[in-house]
């Protein structure tokens, strides 16, 4: 038996020696094209295949004709160019920059003056200097010129009399000054050497309590005890204080408080009223009546103790 095998790179039309066939040798041009697996899949039938190597590699007969290889493309370095580096200035060039800008505005400082002085020309006028260098300056003034008056309007200088006038004024307003206070000095020692609640001896109940009684105690206050918040006659006496320390002097108490006195005894009618009773104004005054169309009260802030006539709307309350 004749093996034929056909090497990868065989042309068409030319034996394979790997191939074994049995019957005689076939032009391989004039049969039809197949493939390699075709190819060997009906030989193997024939004849048993022959190991290959693992590292044969097939190639089909059409694979002869391929089409060029693509050549991979090549990296190519790209040079970058390195951006600039940036300078960090020092202390001598920014000092260098400032005493450079000092110095170019002290120059300038100094040339406007002389520029200005020139009329913008370097050199200066032979006829200024003359002219700085004259003795006097005047100036012509028109003949329809007219000198104005100096005034100060409606403002004088004062004169010594009146200066004078002025201090005798203050000192006479000094002096009443002085004399309103020395005045008010002697009232206040005056009315320190008055009578007062305190500087007199009171004089206690002439018998047992009755209306009349009551009265004649309480009338040895009028004039003396002055107006005060106060229920002695040391500290001064209240409207409802005075008639507190009257009663109580004969044993009776009565509390503090327009309403709480009333309250504390009955109301009588004007026609049965007696010396004694007390004398209620609603709600914020009260008195001793005297059985004669009279009161004796502490009236207000300023006044003493007073016997004085009834007035206004009261009513009668009489303690029992």
């Amino acid at each position: 038996m004749t093996e034929l095998r056909e090497p990868l790179d065989a042309p068409n039309g030319q034996q394979n020696p790997n191939i074994s066939i049995d019957a005689p040798s076939v032009d391989a041009s004039a049969a039809a094209p197949v493939s390699r697996r075709e190819r060997r899949e009906s030989h193997d039938d024939i004849v048993p295949a022959v190991p290959r190597p693992t590292t044969a590699v097939t190639r089909s007969a059409t694979s002869l004709i391929a089409a060029p290889r693509a050549s991979a493309p090549i990296a190519r370095a790209t040079m970058q160019t390195a951006p600039p580096r940036f300078t960090k200035p020092t202390k001598r060039n920014v000092a260098g920059g400032v005493v450079m800008t000092f110095a170019v505005g002290l120059i300038a400082t100094m040339a406007l003056p002389a520029y200005a002085f020139g009329s913008g020309t370097a050199g200066f006028d032979s006829n200024n200097s003359a002219d700085l260098g004259g003795a006097a300056q005047s100036i012509t003034v028109d003949d329809t010129a007219a000198a104005l008056a100096v005034s100060r309007d409606a403002y004088t200088a004062p004169t010594s009399a009146e200066l004078q006038a002025a201090r005798d004024a203050a000192a006479a307003a000094v002096a009443a000054t002085e004399a309103s206070t020395a005045a008010a000095s002697a009232a206040s020692a005056a009315s320190a050497a008055a009578p007062t609640a305190g500087t007199f001896a009171v004089n206690p109940p002439s018998g047992a309590y009755s209306g009349q009684a009551v009265v004649d105690y309480a009338e040895q206050f009028v004039g003396v005890v002055p107006y005060s918040a106060g229920a002695t006659p040391e500290a001064g006496f209240g409207c409802d204080g005075l008639t507190q320390y009257v009663f109580g002097q004969f044993g009776i108490y009565l509390p503090r408080i327009v309403g709480n006195q009333a309250a504390m005894g009955i109301r009588v009618s004007p026609e049965d009223a007696q010396p004694g009773d007390l004398v209620v104004w609603p709600m914020y005054h009260v008195g001793i009546y005297d059985g004669a169309g009279g009161v004796i009260d502490s009236p207000d802030w300023g006044r003493f103790v007073e016997h004085r006539a009834l007035w206004g709307s009261y009513y009668f309350v009489r303690i029992v």
